[in-house]
């Protein structure tokens, strides 16, 4: 597929203007489409951002599209880390007619991505975006886990167009369905219809509250390992850190928390494609929340390049097996400890003839926590919710 007719080139001349560091920023190190008809070449790239500045789906914050040359700016300036990801930038992708032109170029984008072992990072653009990124896994007939950094769920009404608050529910509803499973990570109560969290648990979906994840952030790592898809609504930063956004509140997860939970995504073998929705630059104090984005994407590549390979489970030589009994269940509990990288697996069980299809799912991640809890006869809730869904 030639990628290039979806874009158009960068207007940013000079990506690394800094001539005293030249050659230690990661802009010198970027292939960028800055040219017309020099596409850049993905034969060994392993990351490609794409810009989406589309807003038409926006819930009450216009100015979002603006928001991929603002990030660009601060990230290239950073310094680039001593082991490095293959990143190109393929430009910002052309604006539709429609808003479902440019779903569908996203959806063409990043299943030709994802296809060939390619990691897109999404600046949006509006958080509707997560759809078409999701439509790009529909079409490679692959069933996905979605993780979602967001205050609230996004969910809106069944009988409401899709937009950035109403574009989970499209894809819940979606047919065939290739989702597997859903995960918010640090929702704000007063921002949630308690029926929705009632709904998120009856289909055995995961959600977290922020109080809850802030107390024990490194349980998001599992969470974040189980992703295919990660996307992140800036607004689930307090306002003090970002205040690019619309809808920003008081109240959110500091700067350096989603800093940390990024490279935590950029370490996943599982994750292949991340999206960051809902900056808006009119609204953003001295490019404050630009900076932290751009940082944020600087820990995922940190990450990224720290990657371990352990994903799928293939030489059980290189883990450490666990089986632990639970008193009145017939299924034993088995736990995989890496050798390499300590990190721990639940392998639930599966019905024979759903294994291929649920191939990628029952082997979850998890923490020493959950295999502390089976020692003291008890079932994680990370292996019941996953139970529920193979059987």
């Amino acid at each position: 597929m030639d990628l290039s007719v979806y874009f158009e080139p960068l207007d940013m001349p000079g990506l690394n203007p800094d001539d005293e560091n030249r050659g230690k920023k990661q802009g010198d190190h970027v292939r960028a489409y800055n040219e017309e008809g020099r596409f850049p070449s993905l034969g060994d790239v392993e990351i490609a951002i794409i810009g989406a500045g589309e807003e038409r789906g926006a819930f009450e914050n216009e100015g979002c599209s603006l928001a991929p040359d603002y990030i660009r700016k601060y990230l290239y300036q950073l310094y680039r880390n001593e082991y490095h990801p293959c990143i190109a930038d393929l430009g910002n992708i052309k604006k539709g007619h429609s808003l479902s032109d440019t779903y569908f170029a996203i959806k063409s984008i990043v299943s030709e991505l994802a296809g060939n072992h390619i990691v897109p990072i999404i600046l949006g653009g509006s958080h509707d975006l997560t759809y078409a990124n999701y439509l790009a896994y529909a079409t490679l007939g692959q069933i996905v886990n979605i993780v979602s950094v967001d205050p609230m769920f996004d969910l809106g009404q069944s009988e409401e167009d899709l937009h950035s608050r109403s574009f989970l529910s499209k894809i819940i509803l979606h047919q065939p369905n290739f989702l597997f499973n859903y995960t918010n990570i640090g929702y704000q109560s007063y921002f949630v219809d308690p029926e929705s969290v009632e709904l998120m648990r009856n289909l055995y979906f995961d959600v977290y509250r922020l109080g809850v994840v802030r107390q024990t952030l490194a349980e998001v790592e599992p969470m974040v390992r189980n992703a295919d898809i990660l996307s992140f609504d800036v607004s689930s930063v307090r306002q003090s850190d970002a205040p690019g956004n619309a809808n920003t509140s008081p109240n959110g997860f500091y700067g350096e928390e989603v800093c940390q939970i990024m490279r935590y995504a950029g370490l996943s073998d599982k994750l292949s494609s991340i999206g960051f929705y809902e900056l808006n630059p009119r609204y953003d104090n001295h490019n404050q929340t630009a900076h932290l984005v751009a940082q944020m994407i600087w820990y995922f590549f940190e990450g990224f390049s720290g990657r371990q390979h352990e994903y799928p489970i293939k030489d059980k030589k290189n883990y450490i097996k666990f089986t632990v009994s639970i008193k009145n269940h017939k299924d034993r509990l088995v736990f995989f400890k890496s050798k390499k990288s300590d990190r721990w697996w639940m392998d639930v069980p599966v019905r024979t003839q759903l294994r291929n299809i649920y191939e990628r799912h029952h082997l979850i991640p998890c923490s020493y926590s959950d295999y502390e809890t089976a020692c003291r006869d008890d079932i994680p809730d990370r292996w019941w919710q996953t139970f529920q869904k193979l059987m």
